[in-house]
């Protein structure tokens, strides 16, 4: 990527939210970008657990082998096949296995599972970085932002500047590795590319503080926003106010 482009979202970062920490990159590559082999936990653990390690500034890359948890591995594309029942395991369970009732019936669940896209990630790694450790050998594929309500209502009409459509960002139902991962990467592959808003699985949300939500936004796009900083409502005394209180 481009180094300047790198540096001047900092900068206006930095300017126009303050505090508010620095977003995390993602990317598939057959090499390791430069990062760490991420070490696969005992037992099922989430990935979103895992980011919090990038988010402090720690740049891991995980595969197949490096994921614990069945829903990662599909949702990152490393798999097209679910656990046994997995139509249960989301909606009711059975007298065996406990049901974590997030779509009501197992039928409800077979349907939604018909429409999920596979992302090619065989034979490749994900590598994750946080923002101000990227090179200029990095290609990031999406950008996620960890944030609180304030910062994220600055991001979301940053990203609706240039568009005449009101649905400018989407919020699909998923979970917390899908939407930050798996929906914005499919994005990136379209023509809208439009940002998501994520992390409301309640499965996800121990992985993350009280008060935080995710704004992921293709690559592309985010270049866009950046550009549009500085001529946008970020530069008004109504975004002051909010920057203040990001700052406090």
């Amino acid at each position: 990527m481009k180094i300047e482009l790198k540096e001047q979202f900092i900068l206006l970062w930095n300017r126009y939210f303050g505090n508010a920490e620095l977003p995390v990159a993602f990317y598939y590559t057959i090499g390791n970008g430069g990062a760490e082999p991420a070490e696969k936990s005992k037992g099922r653990n989430c990935i979103i657990c895992e980011l919090a390690k990038i988010r402090k500034g720690r740049s891991l890359f995980f595969n197949i082998d490096s994921l614990s948890c069945g829903g990662a591995r599909r949702y990152l594309g490393y798999t097209d096949k679910m656990r046994p029942g997995f139509e249960y395991f989301l909606s009711c369970g059975t007298d065996q296995m406990e049901g974590e009732r997030y779509l009501r019936t197992p039928e409800m669940v077979k349907e939604f599972m018909k429409n999920q896209k596979t992302l090619p990630a065989n034979g490749k790694n994900i590598v994750f970085k946080r923002w101000d450790n990227l090179t200029v050998n990095d290609e990031p594929d999406v950008v996620i932002f960890f944030v609180g309500p304030d910062v994220l209502s600055g991001l979301f009409t940053l990203a609706n500047f240039d568009q005449k459509d009101p649905n400018g960002t989407n919020t699909p139902f998923g979970s917390g590795c899908g939407t930050i991962i798996h929906y914005p990467w499919l994005e990136s592959k379209s023509e809208q590319q439009r940002a998501v808003i994520g992390m409301f699985d309640p499965s996800a949300r121990p992985c993350v503080p009280e008060d935080v939500l995710t704004f992921a936004v293709p690559m592309k796009r985010f270049e866009k926003m950046i550009g549009y900083m500085e001529e946008s409502f970020l530069i008004t005394e109504t975004w002051a106010t909010v920057r203040d209180r990001i700052n406090k």
